[in-house]
């Protein structure tokens, strides 16, 4: 298995009562509740928390992008990959990933990127996303053009990195007389591509046929199943069979002394990330053309309570979205998820919504010494397929 640490770099300091007096900790939240002072540290701290990550043997370190939020403090995932690339030896730095929809010039990311993977020595791996539909608020973006604008920015990006330049582009949403970025990436032909996905359908499909891989994120382990099982049909129909290392997933983790400790502190946290850092209108998560109607239909199929729930520890552990224990329960949780889901790639979510940097690090260190190594050699059967019609209950 491959196994990668991801961090959110949270904003932890958000009231007790938030969700009483706040509509939503994203693009509505003031950022007069930023505070510089306290954001350094937190800056200082999180990378601290990744570069460990390499000496405790994850494979790769991950960041990624979102904007005007309190979930998470990287609008831009380039500039904190930046710094991994100057603190960190050989570990790859994995950005999952750059928003392309978002962006009226990707060829800055098809810069950005060929620079970073140049300086780094070839370590860099370059996730794509259409961005969460929250960030249509934010940049005022139609999110019905969505999926054409990631579809067409991917090309672009990938025809800039491989395609002598310079040369004309002249699609429906970007134009530009001259494409011809330097530097070129050091990798050949490109740094690796990873699709995180929520289990669009369609988002599956394509990585499938592009023979990316993909990174389901916050979902129940029963959708997890679902998505990487119609990953392997698509890959099925495009005529290959899809390695397991195509398959990722990546849940909250907490490896506590024991179980009953475990749950007891990692339960606050929890709390923060679900029911604050992630509160808003249930609007924010799908706006209105964000997803066709087939997508549409997969999300209330399998989160229909979507923005009406509070979820609780008990209640996301029963339902594998969490993975929360002692050094044994959640080695074997791991494994019995990877066996039900045919995952071979595993990105962890280090750390959680208010952790301390002192309990982060010792998670870390207690994941890296009972954990890492028993599930690097632990690879599963292919995902036994499903119809793509089966329903998902969470």
């Amino acid at each position: 298995m491959k196994i990668s640490a991801f961090h959110l770099m949270p904003w932890p300091y958000l009231p007790e009562n938030f969700q009483e007096i706040e509509e939503s900790a994203w693009v509505t939240y003031s950022n007069a509740h930023y505070d510089p002072e306290r954001g350094a540290d937190l800056y200082e701290r999180y990378l601290s928390e990744l570069v460990h990550c390499e000496d405790a043997g994850f494979d790769t370190i991950c960041v990624n992008e979102h904007h005007q939020t309190a979930y998470g403090l990287m609008p831009s995932p380039n500039l904190v990959a930046m710094a991994l690339v100057q603190r960190t030896r050989t570990v790859n730095v994995a950005i999952i990933g750059n928003a392309l929809p978002l962006r009226d010039h990707p060829l800055r990311v098809a810069e950005e990127v060929a620079m970073l993977d140049v300086m780094s020595g070839g370590r860099i791996i370059c996730g794509l996303v259409r961005g969460i539909g929250a960030e249509y608020h934010s940049f005022g973006l139609n999110p019905a053009h969505s999926e054409e604008r990631f579809r067409e920015a991917h090309d672009l990006l990938i025809s800039a990195w491989t395609r002598p330049g310079p040369f004309e582009w002249d699609g429906q949403h970007y134009s530009f007389r001259y494409v011809n970025p330097w530097p070129r990436p050091l990798q050949d032909p490109h740094p690796p591509i990873w699709v995180p996905t929520q289990g669009s359908g369609s988002t599956v499909r394509w990585a499938a046929k592009m023979r990316y891989p993909v990174v389901q994120t916050a979902s129940p382990l029963v959708n997890v199943g679902r998505t990487m099982s119609q990953y392997y049909a698509a890959a099925r129909e495009c005529g290959y069979a899809a390695e397991p290392t195509q398959l990722g997933w990546s849940p909250p983790v907490y490896v506590g002394a024991d179980d009953e400790s475990a749950a007891r502190e990692f339960a606050p946290h929890i709390d923060y990330l679900y029911n604050k850092s992630r509160h808003r209108p249930p609007a924010a998560f799908f706006p209105p053309g964000y997803l066709n109607p087939g997508s549409w239909r997969g999300v209330l199929q399998a989160r229909g309570n979507l923005g009406r729930e509070k979820p609780t520890l008990e209640g996301l552990q029963a339902r594998g979205e969490i993975i929360v224990g002692g050094p044994e329960t959640v080695l074997r949780t791991l494994r019995e998820a990877v066996d039900a889901t045919g995952i071979g790639s595993l990105l962890p979510m280090m750390q959680t919504g208010t952790m301390t940097h002192e309990q982060t690090i010792a998670s870390i260190d207690r994941f890296a010494e009972h954990v890492l190594p028993a599930l690097k050699d632990h690879l599963p059967d292919p995902p036994a397929v499903q119809e793509p019609a089966a329903a998902v209950k969470a």
